[in-house]
């Protein structure tokens, strides 16, 4: 009985081929956390708009009513319009610092997540939360662009290398590996 033998194939078991100056790739699967979506992201931020107001209505305003002190924030430079902006920025900035996520990240399970680092650092995140963050939000239609990439990054997220994640929830993606030199796939362990 004669075996099936393909004429363009090798006869060995071992398809693949390291030719000298070739580099050869196989596929590798892999599981990563699933990207927030804009939507998802969108109703945390709302819910942490309320959170915020809410925490300005009871600490500020008191405070102001006490002193006598006006709370119309018409204009920008208005002693209550920076001290509100001030309790955002410090909520988003503390907040994501110390848990990785905002009360409203926290109630729809997502984080945020270096792309760089296994932590956020308090640069990124002053960079990301501050910065980022103000321009997102002072140019709107920037925030948009969450639903157009592939990590649904924001703005703020390009500037600091970050996205947010779903924290219980992953995705199968495939990456084209290198195959080490000796022809088996195996890497070679390094002996101490």
């Amino acid at each position: 009985m004669a075996d099936n033998i393909n004429p363009e194939k090798p006869a060995h078991n071992n398809d693949r081929i390291l030719q000298a100056g070739q580099r050869q790739y196989e596929e590798v699967m892999f599981y990563e956390r699933k990207p927030a979506g804009f939507w998802i992201r969108f109703w945390a931020y709302l819910i942490d708009l309320l959170v915020v107001s809410a925490v300005t209505s009871i600490l500020l305003k008191p405070v102001f009513a006490l002193l006598g002190l006006s709370m119309e924030s018409s204009n920008w430079y208005a002693p209550f319009a920076i001290l509100s902006a001030i309790l955002f920025y410090t909520y988003f900035v503390l907040m994501t610092k110390f848990f990785g996520q905002t009360i409203g990240k926290m109630i729809f399970g997502i984080r945020v997540v270096s792309l760089k680092k296994d932590s956020l650092d308090w640069g990124t995140l002053l960079f990301r939360e501050w910065i980022g963050r103000f321009i997102s939000v002072t140019i709107l239609p920037l925030y948009f662009i969450v639903g157009f990439t592939s990590l649904k990054q924001g703005v703020h997220d390009f500037f600091a290398d970050t996205t947010v994640v779903h924290e219980q929830s992953y995705r199968k993606r495939k990456m084209m590996q290198k195959v080490s030199g000796n022809g088996s796939g195996l890497q070679e362990e390094s002996a101490f």
